[in-house]
């Protein structure tokens, strides 16, 4: 997915809209953590949790540019 993010992050660089930015960041953030505190058991959230990693790496560098 990270490579949608980055179109995404990208439309909103050339927006100017560091706001819609630092929210998908607290979203991406907030997804995280709720997936990191599931019993275990459940799913295996290793791919889901590398996949919010790679986009908040992608969020991270864009907030940092901008």
């Amino acid at each position: 997915m990270s490579e949608a993010i980055k179109l995404v992050v990208e439309g909103y660089l050339s927006l100017k809209d560091r706001g819609a930015i630092e929210e998908m960041r607290a979203h991406r953030q907030r997804l995280r953590k709720q997936l990191g505190q599931q019993p275990p058991g459940g799913i295996d959230a290793g791919a889901a949790l590398e996949a919010l990693d790679a986009d908040l790496r992608v969020i991270e560098a864009a907030i940092n540019r901008h």
